[in-house]
């Protein structure tokens, strides 16, 4: 296991590679020799030094990019705050190793390779109102599963999720680091109604209110309000960070499962970018 202890987490934050500051020096000047009106090419002008600086060489190439999805399961999901039950989980993840999803297509285009890896979906974390989603050990394991996740050889890691409650799990975690209540950060994630999003703040500000005593440590955090898939995902992102592979980031959820990386170092995502803003 690459973290066999959170602390471990920490010290690896404190230690992060900046990417190759010449690479992107070299790419920001190349933009001045090519012929078009300077910043005409916009964000994908930003974008390729960017990835410069994270590929280590002045002209980036996106030969090969990885998708990794991660599914996991919650013990939230039973208080009904999904508009869905938790086997829809595993059969989204059928459905994604069928080829039949939208991120198939998606990676089918952009000549991507796939991979969909399914967390314990038989084993769902505690319910976090009333223990800890996951003890550190547990998290640790989730953390190695996305570690070991990334390819040695990538231009571009994209991660993404499959689990039914985790934008539960994701407003809890934001919601615990960031402040501003259950209201600020809970959507209505697979389309509950009212009722279900009322039920939904409630069982937040329930968890909020039972591990207010862990909310200083973003990592216990994580394993108290959070879930493998989210676990992995960040597991996955430092892995990235330590072979200078660029990532982005798919969506709340996948965001969400990084703040705690924020708060342990600033400059923890500058090899991420978000590929867009979701509705939550």
């Amino acid at each position: 296991m690459q973290f066999d202890e959170l602390d471990a987490i920490r010290a690896f934050c404190r230690d992060l590679s900046k990417g190759d500051s010449r690479a992107a020096e070299l790419a920001a000047a190349r933009q001045q020799m090519l012929t078009k009106p300077p910043g005409s090419l916009g964000r994908l002008e930003e974008l390729a030094i960017w990835l410069a600086r994270w590929q280590g060489r002045d002209r980036p190439r996106l030969d090969r990019v990885a998708i990794n999805v991660f599914a996991g399961n919650h013990g939230v999901a039973a208080r009904g705050v999904s508009a869905y039950p938790a086997e829809v989980t595993a059969q989204m993840v059928a459905n994604f190793s069928a080829g039949g999803a939208a991120i198939n297509q998606i990676a089918r285009l952009a000549g991507a390779d796939l991979k969909v890896e399914a967390i314990e979906l038989d084993r769902p974390t505690r319910d976090f109102v009333t223990a800890a989603a996951m003890d550190a050990d547990e998290f640790l394991r989730a953390v190695d599963i996305g570690y070991r996740s990334v390819p040695e050889a990538c231009d571009l890691l994209v991660v993404g999720e499959m689990g039914i409650a985790n934008t539960t799990a994701a407003a809890a975690l934001c919601a615990a680091l960031l402040g501003g209540g259950a209201e600020r950060w809970t959507g209505r994630g697979t389309g509950v109604d009212d009722e279900g999003l009322a039920r939904k703040r409630r069982t937040i500000e329930a968890a909020l209110e039972f591990h207010r005593d862990v909310i200083a440590d973003p990592l216990r955090a994580a394993a108290c309000f959070g879930g493998r898939e989210l676990a992995a995902i960040a597991g996955s992102v430092l892995a990235a960070r330590r072979r200078g592979v660029a990532v982005l980031l798919d969506g709340f959820v996948a965001t969400a499962a990084l703040l705690p990386l924020t708060r342990l170092a600033d400059d923890a995502l500058d090899h991420c970018r978000a590929g867009h803003v979701s509705a939550e």
